[in-house]
């Protein structure tokens, strides 16, 4: 791809910080800038089709991820998004087509296994998982949460996630379930403690909790979280005795 002018990174740089945001109006409206000026940036046509997604456009986003990678078939982003949209609408063998290509283009070019490729396909499904959730459709985000338990090696954050939308959906046990293999599995994982110390305490488990917080303190002996709610939890004992 030919060197971006000073304006156009100016603005892709912006439509990189609202797409992270999730401010997808501002997003197109800016790329609809970039358009005129430069229409062979892959990136800006996976970000425009990942919010078609969101929308519920498949079509478009289909042709839009095919667009990125006419541009550039290196693009992993792009065939991985490609490749997650097709499986979504059950047609799974041109899903994996897409895939395998991409993965074979990939591994000629490094002339070696990408290794990071499993972690590159499970960052996209929680990305699709987190616009989804930004949407309120959880029990969609789950799908996707479930896929990148799957294939990440940051477990304990999509375990997070997933907590965060059975919440949602007012499934607390299962939450909880989650919350307790993140913290068994990773356990130096701090907000995955102090979220499900909250919610131990909400439950009335009180000592439960106490332990929990107890443990990030081990952890993090300045976590304002812990500390402050370690003190609620002992006050609440306390005046049960009293």
């Amino acid at each position: 791809m030919a060197a971006l002018s000073g304006e156009v990174q100016d603005l892709l740089q912006l439509a990189r910080e609202k797409f992270i945001a999730g401010d997808y109006k501002a997003t197109q409206t800016l790329i609809t800038q970039i358009l005129p000026k430069n229409d062979k940036i892959p990136e800006i046509y996976q970000m425009l089709a990942t919010i078609f997604y969101s929308n519920g456009q498949f079509n478009k986003a289909i042709k839009t991820f095919k667009r990125a990678l006419e541009i550039d078939p290196y693009y992993t982003d792009a065939s991985v998004g490609l490749s997650i949209i097709l499986n979504d609408l059950g047609r799974y063998e041109e899903g994996k087509k897409v895939f395998l290509e991409a993965q074979s283009l990939l591994e000629r070019k490094n002339r070696k296994p990408d290794a990071s490729v499993n972690d590159k396909i499970a960052a996209k499904f929680e990305e699709l998982a987190d616009l989804l959730i930004q949407c309120q459709r959880y029990e969609e985000a789950l799908e996707h949460l479930q896929k990148a338990l799957s294939l990440s090696h940051r477990k304990h954050k999509v375990l997070l996630s997933m907590a965060e939308c059975y919440l949602k959906l007012g499934k607390k046990e299962k939450a909880v379930r989650e919350l307790k293999n993140a913290v068994k599995d990773f356990p130096h994982f701090i907000p995955g403690r102090n979220k499900l110390a909250s919610l131990l305490f909400e439950s009335n488990k009180v000592a439960e909790a106490v332990h929990q917080w107890e443990s990030v303190i081990e952890l993090d002996p300045r976590n304002p979280e812990a500390t402050r709610n370690l003190k609620m939890a002992q006050t609440s004992r306390l005046s049960e005795l009293f």
